[in-house]
């Protein structure tokens, strides 16, 4: 509920009190309220002096409880018991249980003494009457009480929840986030890191494989510049005070159309991409090209950074429920060196390559699969449903 509606609700409140005030006036014999002095416009303005406190609940609820409780045992003294007094307390005792359990529990003992205190002294009432009418009262303000708890559990259940939402919104993007940075620059990074490795070592004796190995390097670097200045433009674009954060593209989305030129980059860093296509290619939904384009991104530079293989076999088939992609390379057992397994933490590895496309498979409700070949290299295999 809006806060204008909520003063629209209060405001609608005191008006309906004011006017069955005299409305609910009981009948003679358990006396009127009566000011014979003062005229209707006086009357009527004593009516809405009354209500006036219910334009203060939603601040002070504890105060506007205690002062319709006070206008009840006032009235009485002048022998005025409009039944919306009680009823009004009813529900300010069920409005107390949501904001102020302590104060609710408090006032409503407060409104039954009230209650009994007003009903003892009215001339021929017997003690079951008494009884009757105080245990009418006690039941009610009960009743208000529950609902009253009732609602406040499932108020506070549904923040809690609403927070576990956002709290669950905010982590996903955040794994996003680091998996497109990952995704996006390590590949660059590890063909970077190769190029350089080559330079230095031809650097004297091949100048001109070097001058090759540099401007590799060179392009690559300036492409990886630009890509990281659209995410962390796309990042600064987005807004902080949405209620939910919205997923922001974080760079131009790639595609299996890039994959020849992936292909190209890689061979520069000595390792020689064979693509085969299989099945009729079409376009695919973009979150489908983009989560195989990074598997066979992240797979190829694996091989780059991890693997001794020269060659690696990249095969897409266009199926008619999906897509289908697997990377073969012939390395050594799938060991970037002695005792290191291929996609281990450590020097050279993040750690987080197979844990990343695993996540995109998953996430599109496809299969995954990564591991050794028994002839020797590794191999990863994903289907990705269309």
């Amino acid at each position: 509920m809006t806060r204008l509606t909520s003063q629209a609700v209060v405001l609608a409140t005191a008006c309906l009190y004011a006017l069955m005030l005299p409305l609910t006036m009981p009948t003679p014999e358990y006396g009127l309220f009566r000011f014979p002095d003062l005229e209707p416009v006086q009357m009527l303005g004593l009516w809405v002096a009354v209500a006036l406190p219910v334009l203060l609940v939603r601040r002070l609820p504890a105060t506007v409880f205690a002062a319709i409780l006070g206008e009840s045992v006032l009235g009485d003294a002048f022998g005025a018991r409009p039944l919306i007094m009680f009823i009004l307390l009813i529900g300010l005792g069920g409005y107390l249980a949501v904001r102020r359990p302590k104060a609710a529990a408090v006032g409503s003992v407060a409104g039954v003494a009230a209650g009994f205190l007003n009903d003892i002294h009215i001339p021929g009432q017997s003690v079951g009457d008494v009884t009757q009418w105080v245990g009418g009262l006690a039941l009610w303000f009960a009743v208000a009480w529950v609902f009253g708890g009732v609602y406040r559990k499932r108020r506070e259940y549904l923040e809690a929840l609403q927070e576990q939402t956002a709290a669950r919104i905010v982590m996903s993007e955040r794994l996003r986030i680091a998996r497109e940075l990952h995704d996006s620059v390590a590949h660059s990074i590890g063909i970077i890191t190769v190029l350089s490795g080559a330079a230095a070592r031809v650097v004297e004796t091949r100048p001109e494989q070097t001058r090759q190995a540099l401007t590799g390097i060179e392009t690559t670097s300036r492409e990886t510049l630009l890509e990281l200045q659209r995410m962390l433009g796309a990042l600064r674009r987005a807004k902080p005070d949405d209620a939910m954060p919205q997923a922001a593209p974080l760079a131009p989305a790639g595609s299996l159309a890039d994959v020849p030129q992936l292909a190209e980059r890689t061979a520069g860093a000595g390792v020689r991409v064979h693509v085969t296509w299989r099945g009729e290619r079409r376009p695919l939904p973009q979150e489908i090209e983009l989560s195989a384009f990074r598997i066979i991104q992240e797979s190829v530079t694996n091989v780059v950074r991890h693997s001794r293989a020269r060659t690696c076999r990249v095969a897409v088939g266009y199926e008619p429920e999906g897509v289908t992609i697997e990377v073969v390379d012939d390395g050594e057992d799938g060991r970037g060196g002695p005792g290191r397994p291929r996609f281990a933490a450590g020097a050279g590895g993040s750690g987080f390559g197979l844990l990343g496309m695993r996540e995109r498979v998953t996430l599109l409700s496809g299969q995954f699969s990564a591991g050794r070949r028994p002839e020797g290299g590794f191999r990863v295999t994903a289907s990705l449903p269309a």
